[in-house]
């Protein structure tokens, strides 16, 4: 009643404690109805009054709040109800009343039927799971819910799950974002036909009541809200309002889901202006009221967007008109105003933050228009409530409720305008949030929504100016963050950029904004308005200048940068989003001719703003040096702009070029970022850190490339064709700083290059010519086409997989731009240039994914390096392409050697670039290839193949690209004589190839050998003229020619054409003493490039004249030139390619290329060789041989390393190599000989110095999991199906021990049954042995080193010195033979009956071992330890079953378990029989001889009850009475029950080691008559009442037939006899009948069962015997198993004949009378069976055959995991976990890392493989799709075993489509669990410190 009781009408504050008339308070049902009536009358006034009264009584605003502010008062007025009561109380009313009297649910249930569900509309929050289907989205941004999706029918669709970033709803039902083809079967119909009209009087209340509600809410936002001192919100006082409001927004959020009626009336609600008039307006007399409304108007100030500067003028209601940079017209009608686009108390923050920061700049005003800067002024509801949200920072109950009501239309409208109009506030809220991350995904939410509707975006445009405010919006928010440009003039540039470091782009905070104008720049109608707007699109300029030169790297030449800044990703990211994008989505709608216009317009404004950049930066013709910026966005936009122009429009290029001068500019900054690319890769910036590679890297990389380097190479392209080829080319080496080195001269000065770096520059000059005339992605080439050479250029460097390949290939970054991922397009071009190679596992368990490889014919045809280079962002990449190019050609047999990248022909130029070729017919050009040629035959130093490859590739591409062919008579009529100029005649490369150049004058330094040289053999004067028409002259001067006649063009002043004759970079020449003088030299050349050809041709060869020109055999190839031997090959291949083309292209050429051929070879005697060429010989002779011994000593290297790999790593090696001399001692050898691997000798192990096996111990619940049905269980989907435990082998082991202990002696209930099913203890080895001493230094050393571990020494961990196996303790070995050779050879011939006596007399002396207890030896000392080694491998409670803790006899039972634990699972490795025989991989891995011996050792330690001993129970008959006596104690357990493989272990453990073979033979025949015994009875169990009858009646016919002994009829009936005795058959109920199968028993059924009964028995024996006295284990098939091991094991005599069927009972061999020992055992069950028959029974039945453990079955599709496991809730905590995983093993579902079920300190999934596997558990992770496995107290990913249709996994289904289990590995994982192998297989371990 609290609230009730503060009615705010009154005076301020008038307390009334008398509550309302106790009808109201109490019965507010009774008061609604009452209201409901009165309002439903004609004349409502008197109604509507009484509600107005009761609301403001109910709804008083001033409560909650003071509440929270102070709750002293709190408790005075409300009587301690607490802010909580009362507001629930306000809740309660104005349910009541909305339900006018009824229940509210079944008020929201009529509701809802009124509900026109045509949309969907699911609001979600970040992290939901959603999916988006791009067959049937129209808007990229289409998003659907999980249950839509399902419900749809999207089979065959491009679609794909994700987790969705920032929230979103769902669209399905929506035609404007998606084809309706999508919607789900809910969303289908129309429904709004037939749904009735809302009957009046339902909403009516709620039409009254609301208003109120929302505006009481209101009122508390204000209230909460106070203006905080620094201008920063503080967080904590916000989310404490926001936490009282939690329950009124989420009513609202509630109604909101009534459906479509209850909407349309919050919609009425929010939008009507007059209500809010009302409401806020009539409040004068009410104090708090106007509190409130104080601080409104308060917050509301904060709302403009000027400068701190400007305060002074800043006056409350009249905002400052010239604050802004940009002119914007076209702002006059605005009717969302926006703000005083103000940041007010911006500079406080930025004072303290940003002190070292260089001084901000501040932009020069000029006036605004009025409209934009006004303050906010709020006309309705809906604009105050968006106006506290933006306040309050987007909180997510707010955003909800607001997106909620979406569906509804009218309300959709008004808020996408009251959106548009908070634009400017948004933006400021943004800046000034701590949380901008948080809060840009909530904008993003909204905005994206409202965006991505087209007509909405254009309503918008058109009515609110949507586009204007935007950008305008955009411009203010850089404004903030920009500083002087320092780019090429320091001191006077007037260019500003922003600065990268500040917070507003290094953390991307402007990315909702832009994400929003890119989103309605997407929709045509928008982008047209955009491109038309001249004003737009100069302020759009204005704005990407801002980023124009941003983060320049100035190089640093003397000492290494301090600080590397990591701004540069900042700046990438600002341009891709801010520039780039946007400009991508521009281009996407100027794709036909009607969009001239438009690229008119951005062309034209493009060229103005870059011609203002370079004026405001002071550019003349030179870059600064040592500097560089990658962002040009202006250059790129006007790129890309001329490319679609040509592409698209068909507009003529020249039509939107500038003049020459600008086209100069243009190409300098581009240009200088190729050659500073060419310096990076040098590492001439090495001292800039390593960020400036990482700045190298981006630009080429693959989702900045087509937003980057390729628009400058194409503005380069159209440079290039437009500008003088020798201006361009010589431009080109001046920038790449080589053109010192282009001289005829061998030495010579670089004036700006050191020596070291000259011939990378060279190299990556000539590459950056290469590919700038080669590549055509904007000159000609389709979509097609692009993408195909895209795609195969990524292939070539790799095999890939689809989704690299989709990351790797640069899709239009613009989404709408047709080629999407996955498009038709790319798919079917992938599978023309690509092979698949299905996912393959490789040995060493390294997973393979789907991979593309490119087909024959693609590396055949379409290989192109050049496309490779461009693309690769490291350079080893190009490497590993031509490697796989090298490969491919051997192994097709197409050529042997190393190739030289291969010449691809190019898709024809558009005709408007053609004039790109020029480049290729220049003299410039010809003369540096001729002096390449030249130096590169004459071997000058710094020249490399790589120069060599590229300047015959230019030589190659200028004869493919020559002009039309010249006339042979023309040319023969210009003789030598006309030839005029300098180097070459003409500037075509054909005729310039056999011009013959006699003479150059060089310039060199005076020590160079050339000085000294004589001039030609005349006189001076003589030689003078001669040389004048010989044509002398050098590249130098003519780079500057070229300069001069370029700067007349531009008509320069002439005194500056004067100084720039000799290109700049000369001037610094001669530094004061720091070289020799330069001197001038005339060199005698004599050559032609035709002739320099073949000269080379005959170097590279290494042969004198080896070319001879083909067509002078073959006329044919001259007519039909395409040759395919030409097209792979190396230098020889290339040279012998372009003579070819070369003597095609002319007669004149052929001819002399003849004749240069028979000049050079005059005809020469065969035999004689010169001595140089006898040098060369020698020297290739030696290289020879040196080369073949090399390939020898590798090679017997590689065989040494193989078979070191074969020995060492058996994790999947062939069956039949065992390693070291573990297993393979000969016979004749007494003592076993063992190598230690730490310090290399060989020798026995002996008591002082004990050898040991590298062993890993590890606790294993492998065997608990055996079930005894062969289908492994599946992984439960759905909530009816469990999994439960109870038919495990470990729970069928643990009731029966339980059993035993509720009835029997403790002690000897534990030597009845073997533990270890869980927890058991697994040894294995890699089979290296080391001394014990050496292990234990060893480990010092390991301890002692620093180095990250995966593994913890502290544990004892460690890997083998030799096979780096991960190991953890060492066995030590037994002194003495490895085998007991010599034992069992001699086959024996003694009686049982003396063998029996003398095991019995071994059992007894506790002491009869070789080495002494009582002397502490290292051995014993040893074993003691790896004893306790075994101990602690495994948990306190797989070691405890005695009822005694601590008791002797718990050891005695873990000891000779562990010995059952590693046999059992031996037999698991093999299969679970012993079919195969021979030595298998388990079997290497087996330590069980060592590991018997120290088990035997501790065993004889404790001795067995001696009055009980089970060896004289199975071999003397005792008299009846001792068993009698002792009544009140409990008995011993009865032999029968007891299981015979445990009691065969602890026989032979408590006999003296080395056991005699004779003496285990004679306890395997002993125990077999026991277990034979325990067959029957079981048998006789299952059979029914008429078939024992039957039995026991044949039986006692045959009884004194001579092999009574022998026949199992006749034993089994006396079995029955003797058991009828008790009451082990009575007792049966019909229920027990009907549990026993009613099979009618054969006599080959019965003997199956028996022989399946003794099975397991005998496999475990034979794997004992094999393993004790190293016999071998034979082979066989399965039906023959039983005999085969049996005459193995001596039990059958060896005369036996096998032609009768076998029957086991001829094994038999009984120690005493049959009959009367099996009637001593019978007595004692039927003891028991008198008291408890039912388990008497049970326990004779053991279920022994156990199947294979298996993992669980998963299901084929992996969104049926998800689904079902990813919103499960948690057992234990009943949430639903963050990282949900599964246990492979039992199905257990667990928390990942969650703190909600940690205990003591374990996290759950830690706790849980403990629990379940003993320390190793296998979860597959449900939200990413990976398996992970704990192995103790480390844990490794593991990978997954579910791939997609590429056959890749998807880890973190990032990618999120479908995925099908691969059955290969998860048989894979599944063999690592048996095997025990996780911690060798896989290699990357980390620690998990109990917190997964």
């Amino acid at each position: 009643m609290a609230a009730a009781a503060a009615a705010a009408v009154g005076g301020p504050q008038a307390p009334q404690p008398e509550l309302p008339a106790p009808g109201l308070a109490l019965d507010k049902a009774a008061t609604a109805a009452h209201l409901k009536a009165a309002l439903s009358r004609p004349d409502n006034r008197a109604g509507a009054e009484e509600l107005q009264a009761l609301l403001e009584r109910v709804l008083s605003a001033e409560r909650p709040l003071a509440a929270a502010a102070d709750s002293e008062e709190a408790a005075a007025a409300g009587g301690g109800g607490g802010p909580g009561a009362a507001e629930e109380e306000a809740l309660e009313w104005c349910k009541c009343l909305l339900a006018g009297g009824g229940g509210y649910e079944e008020f929201c249930a009529a509701v809802r039927a009124y509900d026109p569900a045509a949309l969907c509309g699911l609001v979600w929050t970040a992290n939901f799971v959603a999916y988006r289907c791009r067959t049937c989205g129209i808007s990229p941004c289409m998003s659907l819910c999980a249950e839509c999706f399902h419900q749809g029918d999207h089979t065959g669709h491009d679609f794909n799950m994700f987790r969705s970033q920032a929230g979103g709803a769902c669209d399905c039902g929506d035609s404007n974002v998606m084809r309706e083809s999508g919607f789900c079967r809910r969303h289908q119909i129309k429904s709004s036909s037939n749904i009735p009209c809302v009957p009046k009087d339902l909403l009516m209340m709620s039409e009254f009541v609301l208003p109120r509600f929302i505006f009481c809410l209101i009122q508390y936002l204000r209230e909460g809200y106070s203006e905080p001192a620094a201008d920063v919100p503080s967080e904590k006082d916000l989310n404490k309002v926001l936490q009282l409001l939690e329950p009124q927004i989420s009513f609202l959020e509630d109604l909101t889901k009534m459906g479509g009626a209850m909407r349309s009336v919050l919609t009425q609600v929010l939008t009507n202006q007059q209500n809010y008039k009302d409401l806020t307006s009539g409040l004068g007399e009410n104090a708090c009221a106007k509190k409130s409304h104080e601080k409104y108007l308060i917050a509301l100030k904060s709302s403009g967007l000027t400068y701190p500067e400007d305060k002074l003028v800043y006056g409350i209601q009249e905002p400052s008109a010239g604050t802004s940079t940009l002119a914007v017209q076209g702002f006059a009608g605005a009717t969302g105003t926006l703000g005083q686009l103000d940041s007010s108390d911006e500079e406080d923050q930025d004072g303290s933050q940003g002190l070292g920061k260089r001084k901000r700049v501040k932009l020069s005003s000029s006036t605004k228009d009025q409209s934009i800067m006004d303050v906010l002024k709020h006309k309705s509801f809906l604009e105050e409530l968006l106006f506290w949200t933006i306040k309050y920072e987007f909180p997510q109950k707010m955003v909800t409720f607001l997106l909620n009501m979406l569906p509804d239309q009218e309300y959709k409208v008004a808020f996408t305008k009251t959106f548009v109009q908070h634009y400017a506030f948004i933006m400021k809220t943004l800046k000034k949030s701590h949380e901008s991350d948080t809060m840009s995904n909530r904008i993003v939410h909204i905005s994206v929504q409202l965006f991505s509707n087209e007509e909405l975006a254009r309503q918008v445009t058109e009515e609110c100016q949507l586009l204007d405010i935007m950008v305008t919006v955009l411009l203010y928010m850089m404004e903030s963050c920009l500083i002087k440009s320092e780019l090429q003039d320091e001191e006077n540039s007037l260019h500003v950029v922003v600065n990268c470091g500040e917070a507003l782009l290094k953390n991307n905070t402007y990315w909702p904004l832009v994400s929003d104008f890119i989103n309605i720049l997407s929709h045509q109608s928008v982008a047209k308005r955009f491109l038309e707007d001249h004003g737009l699109l100069v302020t759009w300029m204005n704005f990407v200048s801002f980023f124009q030169g941003m983060n320049l790297n100035k190089r640093e030449l003397n000492e290494h940068v301090e600080f590397e800044s990591q701004t540069y990703y900042a700046a990438f990211a600002a341009e891709l989003e801010a520039c780039a994008q946007p400009m991508w989505g521009l281009l996407s709608h100027c794709k036909v001719r009607e969009t001239q216009e438009y690229t008119r317009n951005v062309v034209r404004y493009c060229l103005e703003a870059l011609q203002d950049w370079f004026d405001a930066i002071n550019f003349v013709d030179e870059p600064a040096p040592n500097q560089v910026t990658f962002h040009l966005p202006l250059h790129r936009y006007y790129a890309m702009f001329l490319s679609k122009a040509v592409k698209c429009q068909e507009l003529d290029l020249d039509s939107v070029l500038p003049d020459q001068e600008m086209l100069m500019k243009l190409m300098i900054h581009p240009l200088q970022i190729q050659a500073s690319l060419a310096e990076i890769h040098s590492n001439m910036w090495v001292r800039n850190g390593l960020q400036i590679k990482g700045q190298a890297m981006t630009y080429v990389q693959s989702h900045f490339c087509n937003s980057m380097i390729d628009p400058d190479i194409y503005l380069l392209q159209v440079c290039a064709s437009r500008l003088d080829p020798d201006y361009f080319i010589s431009s080109v080496f001046e920038r790449f700083k080589v053109v010192d080195l282009l001289t005829m001269a061998s030495q010579h000065q670089n004036t700006v290059l050191d020596a070291e770096h000259e011939r990378s520059m060279l190299e990556g000059a000539l590459t950056f010519l290469v590919i700038l005339l080669s590549l055509r992605l904007h000159l000609g080439m389709s979509d097609d086409e692009i993408l195909r050479a895209e795609m195969v250029a990524q292939l070539c460097m790799n095999d890939r997989t689809h989704s690299s390949l989709l990351d790797l290939i640069p899709e239009n970054p613009n989404p709408k731009s047709g080629i999407i991922p996955g498009s038709y397009s790319f798919e079917s071009v992938l599978s023309a240039v690509a092979d698949f190679k299905a996912p393959v596992f490789e040995p060493g368990g390294s997973m393979q994914q789907g991979m593309y490889t490119p087909k024959a014919e693609v590396w055949d045809q379409e290989f192109d390096p050049v496309m490779v280079i461009l693309r690769t962002v490291y350079r080893r990449d190009v490497q590993s392409a031509m490697d796989r190019y090298t490969a491919f050609l051997k192994q097709s047999g197409k050529f042997p050697g190393n190739p030289w990248p291969p010449y691809k022909k190019r898709t024809p130029l558009h005709p408007s670039y053609k004039g790109l070729m020029r480049l290729l017919h220049c003299k410039t050009l010809h003369i540096v290839l001729f002096t390449l040629l030249y130096k590169i035959l004459m071997d000058h130093q710094n020249l490399s193949e790589h120069v060599l490859c590229m300047v015959l590739y230019l030589i190659e591409l200028g004869l493919e690209n020559s002009a039309d062919e010249e006339s042979d008579e023309e040319a023969s009529l210009c003789g030598p004589e006309r030839c005029h100029d300098s180097w070459f005649p003409g500037s075509n490369l054909v005729s310039n190839m056999r011009h013959f150049i006699n003479y150059v004058r060089v310039r060199v330094p005076e020590t160079a050998p050339e000085v000294k040289r004589e001039s030609p053999a005349s006189t001076s004067s003589d030689s003078l003229g001669s040389l004048q028409n010989s044509g002398t002259a050098q590249v130098f001067s003519l780079v500057a020619e070229r300069r001069k006649k370029f700067q007349e063009i531009i008509n320069r002043s002439s005194s500056e054409a004067n100084q720039v004759v000799r290109p700049k970079t000369s001037s610094k020449w001669s530094a004061p003493g720091s070289a020799p003088q330069l001197t001038t030299a005339i060199l005698e050349i004599k050559e032609s490039i035709l002739s320099l050809l073949i000269k080379l041709h005959h170097k590279l060869s290494g042969k004198q004249n080896s070319y001879y020109p083909p067509w002078l055999d073959d006329i044919e190839i001259l007519i039909q030139p395409e040759i395919p031997k030409y097209n792979h090959g190396d230098g020889i291949t290339a040279v012998e390619r372009i003579l070819l083309k070369a003597a095609l292209q002319s007669r004149m050429n052929k001819r002399i290329i003849e004749e240069i051929c028979r000049k050079v070879t005059p005809p020469v005697p065969p035999k004689k060789i010169t001595a140089a060429e006898k040098k060369t010989l020698d020297k290739e002779e030696r290289r020879q041989k040196a080369r073949e011994r090399q390939q020898k000593l590798l090679a017997e290297f590689a065989s040494r390393q193989k078979s070191f790999m074969e020995t060492a790593m058996d994790v999947d090696s062939p069956e039949n190599d065992i390693p070291m001399e573990i297993t393979t001692a000969e016979p004749q050898v007494s003592e076993a000989v063992y190598d230690c691997v730490i310090c290399g000798q060989s020798g026995p192990s002996s008591e002082d110095r004990p050898t040991g096996l590298v062993v890993l111990l590890q606790a294993s619940s492998v065997l608990g999991q055996c079930r005894d049905n062969i289908e492994p269980k599946t992984l439960p989907i759905t909530e009816e199906e469990q999994i439960y435990p109870w038919d495990t082998c470990a729970a069928v082991h643990d009731v029966r021990l339980s059993l035993l202990q509720r009835y029997f002696k403790d002690s000897s209930c534990l030597l009845a049954i073997s533990i270890g099913w869980e927890g058991g203890v697994y040894v294995q080895t890699c089979g290296h042995t080391l001394h014990i001493d050496c292990h234990k230094s060893y480990m010092e050393s390991l301890r002692n080193d620093q180095v990250l571990q995966g593994f913890s020494v502290d544990k004892g961990e460690f890997t083998c010195p030799l096979c780096r196996q991960f190991a953890n303790s060492v066995l030590p070995c037994y002194p003495g033979s490895n085998v007991e050779n010599n034992l069992w050879q001699r086959p024996s011939n003694r009686s049982i009956q003396d063998l029996i006596k003398e095991v019995e007399e071994l059992q007894g002396q506790p002491g009869a071992f070789p080495v002494s207890i009582i002397s502490e030896t290292n051995l014993s000392k040893e074993m003691e330890s790896v004893m306790k080694d075994i101990k602690n491998t495994t948990q306190k409670k797989y070691r405890d079953y005695s009822k005694t803790p601590g008791s002797p006899d718990n050891d005695f039972l873990f000891m000779y378990s562990v010995a059952r634990t590693n046999l059992e699972l031996e037999l698991i490795h093999r299969g679970g029989n012993l079919c195969s025989g021979g030595a298998s991989t388990a079997g290497k891995r087996s330590c069980l001889n060592q590991l018997f011996h120290v088990l035997a050792l501790h065993m004889r330690l404790y001795s067995i009850d001696s009055e009980y001993s089970p060896w004289r129970k199975l071999t003397q008959l005792e008299e009846m009475n001792s068993q009698l006596g002792n009544e009140e104690q409990q008995p011993e357990v009865p032999i029968l029950y007891h299981d015979v493989t445990s009691l065969l272990l602890v026989q032979i453990l408590m006999m003296p080691q080395p056991l005699r073979k004779d003496h285990f033979t004679c306890i395997v025949k002993v125990l077999f008559t026991l277990l034979y015994t325990q067959a029957l009875a079981a048998l006789s169990v299952k059979c029914s009442e008429e078939d024992r009858a039957a039995w026991k009646h044949t039986g006692v016919l045959k009884k004194n037939t001579c092999d009574a002994e022998k026949s199992y009829k006749i034993l089994l009936s006396f079995v029955i006899s003797e058991l009828s005795k008790g009451k082990l058959y009575h007792e049966e109920g019909t229920q027990e009948c009907a549990m026993v199968s009613p099979i009618s028993w054969s006599p080959e059924s019965m003997e199956k069962y028996l022989q399946d009964f003794c099975l397991p028995f005998l496999r475990i024996t034979s794997l004992l015997q094999h393993h004790l006295f190293g016999e071998d284990l034979p082979s066989c098939q399965e039906e023959e198993e039983f005999s085969v091991l049996s005459s193995c094991l001596g039990l059958l005599p060896t005369f036996y004949q096998t032609d009768h069927p076998f029957i086991s009972a001829s094994c038999l061999e009984w120690p005493v009378p049959a009959l009367s020992i099996i009637s001593q055992w019978c007595s004692e069950i039927n003891a028991f069976t008198e008291r408890h028959a039912e388990q008497g029974k049970a326990l004779l039945i053991q279920e022994s055959r156990w199947k294979l453990p298996h993992l669980l079955q998963l299901p084929e599709n992996y969104n049926t995991i998800f689904q079902y496991y990813h919103r499960k809730t948690c057992s234990v905590c009943t949430k639903v976990p963050k990282d949900p995983a599964v246990c492979l093993v039992c199905g257990t579902f667990v928390c990942l890392k969650g703190l909600c079920c940690k205990q003591q300190s374990y996290c759950e999934c830690v706790l849980h493989s403990q629990n379940c596997g003993a320390g190793t558990g296998i979860f597959l992770l449900i939200n990413a799709s990976v398996i992970i496995i704990i192995r103790g107290h480390r844990f490794c990913l593991w990978g997954s075993v579910y791939l997609d249709a590429h056959g890749e996994e998807d880890r973190d289904l990032r990618r999120g489509k479908p995925l099908y289990i691969c059955k290969e590995r998860y048989k894979v994982l599944e063999q690592q669990w048996i095997s025990h192998t996780f911690d060798h297989i896989n290699k990357r371990w980390g620690p998990h410190y109990n917190g997964l």
